[in-house]
């Protein structure tokens, strides 16, 4: 038995009554003695979990009085461990010195507690890989998340890299999002008169406004404005786009979620035919590229029409060169 099947073990058997023999422990878990004395000694001494030996009720019990009554972190599921593995990972790969001081002692922990549960080998047998990441300025996130959460106005100057202007304003921090792996932040801009979305990377500058509280938006208006489309862009559907994807690629995405409104069929061919809100075509219009001839866009023309001029423009930079007469 692996150890942490035999210490789930002991929990099931010590919180189902005031007292479990050795006799008992040994013969239900398959071990000796020996190994009982040693796993008992590692739950006092290196878990913290209360189990003491009550000679009067002859076996081990849990200590009365003591509020820890499980193991920290031992009885989780498959996918809490999933979760704690990819938590570690993620603050592990926070820009050197973001959030520094403050995340150590959580990462510390958390490298304690997989330790104690790692008898799976989960640290090895598992990896995330971060895709697209972009490098963040520490700075600009340290500053960003305080003004977030001791809801602050921020002075911040803003790279806009669709345009190439950089456009200096005062926000009201609503809520910081990790989408794709990287950061954004989501406020009310007070020189727009209304929510923007910024990536946290493209900040230059950052100044917290001690002095000037942040305004707060409506929880219900912030979830329409930011989760109402497509992807990470803000603001209102301004439409439903309708894609329609080969029977091969079907198999991929047919199983993926692009939006919580989405709705979806599959043709008698096997295609799948995806329908879903959008307010920004921008991000849109790259994830339908990235499925090239596997994917049709047949609603909206606007978007339609993109996607071809996308393609054709797309098909010119491979043609073959006319060499010179």
């Amino acid at each position: 038995m692996k150890d942490i099947d035999r210490l789930y073990g002991y929990k099931s058997l010590l919180t189902s009554r005031h007292a479990v023999s050795s006799n008992e422990l040994t013969s239900t878990l398959g071990i000796s003695i020996a190994t009982l004395k040693r796993d008992m000694a590692r739950l006092r001494e290196t878990l913290a979990l209360p189990v003491v030996y009550d000679r009067l009720a002859g076996g081990y019990r849990l200590a009365p009085g003591n509020g820890r009554r499980e193991l920290p972190g031992m009885w989780l599921t498959p996918q809490e461990l999933v979760a704690l593995v990819t938590l570690q990972h993620l603050l592990s790969e926070l820009a050197p010195g973001l959030l520094g001081q403050k995340l150590a002692p959580l990462r510390e922990r958390l490298s304690h507690l997989l330790h104690d549960i790692d008898s799976l080998g989960l640290s090895q047998r598992m990896r995330v890989v971060l895709a697209g990441q972009r490098r963040l300025p520490p700075q600009a996130f340290d500053t960003v998340a305080s003004a977030t959460l001791q809801r602050q106005r921020l002075r911040l100057r803003h790279f806009n890299r669709a345009t190439g202007e950089r456009v200096a304003r005062e926000v009201s921090p609503q809520q910081l999002v990790h989408y794709r792996d990287n950061w954004y932040l989501d406020a009310w801009c007070h020189l727009r008169n209304g929510l923007r979305s910024f990536s946290v990377d493209a900040l230059e500058r950052c100044q917290l406004l001690p002095d000037q509280p942040a305004l707060d938006v409506d929880p219900q208006l912030l979830t329409q404005a930011t989760q109402a489309g497509y992807g990470i862009f803000s603001g209102p559907p301004v439409a439903r786009a309708r894609l329609r994807f080969s029977p091969q690629r079907a198999r991929w995405v047919s199983g993926e979620q692009w939006h919580p409104d989405q709705s979806a069929h599959v043709e008698p061919d096997g295609s799948y035919v995806l329908e879903l809100p959008y307010s920004d075509d921008r991000e849109l219009l790259g994830d339908v590229l990235r499925h090239g001839p596997e994917c049709e866009v047949l609603h909206p023309p606007e978007l339609r029409h993109k996607v071809a001029e996308a393609l054709r423009q797309a098909a010119q930079r491979y043609a073959p060169k006319t060499k010179p007469a």
